[in-house]
C-alpha cells in the first residue's frame, strides 16, 4: 500500500461521458469528484463505480491506494464525469511548456538535450528583423547557442537548424507529450486523444 503522501499528487486522466480524454488531474481531485457524486471511477475492464462500490472493490484488488481511518482504498487511474459530455476546442496551446515538448527538451542549434531549467526559446528570424511569436518562428535552444545567436538568423549566424519548427500535428504531439505522465491504464482512451483537449494543467 502506498502512502497518502506519494499518490496524493500523482496523475488521473478524466474522461467526459462519451469516454473521451478532456483533462488530467490529481489524485486528490479525482477522490473529491468521487466523493461528490460528480464521477465515477473506470476499472481496466472499462467498468464503472461510484464512491462506495469503488472502495469496496479496492479491498479485493492489489494495487496503489492510499490509507483511510477504516482501512484503504484503491487509487483511481481513470475517472468518468457523469454529465460532462462537451469536447474542448482541440487547437494545441502555443506556449513555452508545449514548445519544449515539441522539440523534446533539445536544443535545435546544437543537438543537446537538456533539462527545461538550462533551455530557452529562441525566435529564428529575430523580432528585431520581423520574425513573429509563432509555432513556425520559435524553437529551443540551449543558453549557449542562443547567445551565439544573438539578434541575426540562423543563416546569417552559420548556424543550421536541426530541423524547421512547425506547428505540431495534434495526435502525436499528445502522445509523445504525455509519455512520461501516463499510466497504463489511460492507453485504452489515448487512441481517442484526437477528440480531446488537454487541459490547463499542461501549462508551465
Amino acid at each position: 500500500m502506498s502512502t497518502l503522501q506519494g499518490v496524493i499528487h500523482t496523475k488521473v486522466l478524466v474522461l467526459n461521458r462519451n469516454f473521451l480524454p478532456v483533462h488530467v488531474t490529481s489524485v486528490r481531485r479525482a477522490f473529491s469528484l468521487l466523493y461528490q457524486g460528480i464521477a465515477q471511477a473506470v476499472d481496466e475492464q472499462y467498468r464503472t463505480f461510484d464512491f462506495q462500490s469503488w472502495s469496496e472493490l479496492s479491498v479485493a484488488v492489489r494495487n496503489e491506494s492510499v490509507g483511510l481511518v477504516n482501512g484503504a482504498i484503491r487509487v483511481p487511474r481513470v475517472i468518468l464525469l457523469l454529465t460532462y459530455d462537451r469536447v474542448p476546442r482541440r487547437q494545441i496551446r502555443f506556449n513555452r511548456f508545449n514548445v519544449y515538448s515539441r522539440d523534446r527538451n533539445t536544443c535545435q542549434y546544437c543537438g543537446r538535450r537538456l533539462g527545461r531549467p538550462e533551455l530557452t526559446l529562441d525566435h529564428v528570424i529575430p523580432r528585431s528583423q520581423g520574425g513573429r511569436s509563432s509555432w513556425e518562428n520559435i524553437v529551443c535552444s540551449c543558453q549557449d547557442c542562443n547567445r551565439r545567436k544573438g539578434g541575426r538568423t540562423p543563416k546569417q549566424a552559420e548556424m543550421a537548424l536541426l530541423r524547421e519548427p512547425r506547428r505540431p500535428d495534434w495526435t502525436p504531439f499528445v502522445l509523445q507529450s504525455f509519455s512520461s505522465l501516463s499510466h497504463r491504464e489511460w492507453l485504452p482512451f489515448l487512441t481517442t486523444v484526437d477528440a480531446a483537449y488537454w487541459g490547463n494543467e499542461l501549462e508551465p
